[in-house]
């Protein structure tokens, strides 16, 4: 058994990390081509980003996460964004819906340390016994939601590199009209134009 001094070392420690909990944001609904750059960058605007830690998918493909978490300088800030972000649709790198935002909990974080004075027990069940159809058919729903999970997925990615696509092609659309104008502006086109239907143009620029 733990001696005093170190369960109140325990404690100190728990309590740490759970004021870093209050003060990080899980935020899901990203698209999986978000990168941890584009996440601090998008949020910064709230405040200090501290960390961000993309949590691992267990159910579906690995390279694709679940979800973020991300710890703001305070719980203040974090509450900032949890606020603007459920009452003011925000988007991230483009994504074609926008992100949700909730406080952290304690089981997010992998590197949680252990909750002073609780007790993990656990043991083996037996075809026999009645909690074992229990077990079965939670297997059978954690199966099921895995392939929903996949599903959700491949439609977000379809979602992504469509919209990625459009935004693509409106960009080129764009780039060319900007081009056109500043040839007539160069050539002094626009200036001609201008002076027929007797509308006011700055001198072309060379």
């Amino acid at each position: 058994m733990a001696n005093p001094e170190e369960e109140e070392g325990e404690e100190e420690k728990y309590e740490s990390f759970l004021s870093r909990v209050r003060r990080t944001v899980y935020v899901d609904e990203l698209t999986p081509h978000a990168s941890k750059s584009v996440v601090e960058s998008a949020f910064s605007q709230f405040g200090t980003v501290k960390e961000v830690i993309f949590l691992p998918n267990y159910l579906g493909p690995k390279e694709l996460p679940t979800g973020v978490l991300i710890e703001m300088e305070s719980e203040q800030k974090a509450k900032a964004v949890i606020e603007t972000v459920s009452q003011f649709p925000f988007m991230v790198a483009g994504m074609p819906r926008p992100v949700r935002a909730s406080a952290a909990r304690p089981a997010m974080f992998s590197d949680r340390p252990k909750k002073p004075g609780r007790r993990i027990q656990f043991r083996w069940v037996d075809p026999s016994d009645d909690e074992f159809d229990k077990a079965q058919r939670v297997k059978r729903l954690v199966r099921k939601h895995t392939a929903e999970a996949a599903f959700m997925i491949k439609k977000q990615l379809e979602e992504a590199e469509e919209l990625a696509k459009q935004q693509s092609e409106t960009v080129t659309t764009h780039h060319k009209k900007f081009e056109m104008i500043d040839k007539l502006t160069y050539d002094g086109v626009a200036q001609e134009l201008a002076g027929r239907y007797n509308m006011k143009c700055g001198p072309p620029y060379r």
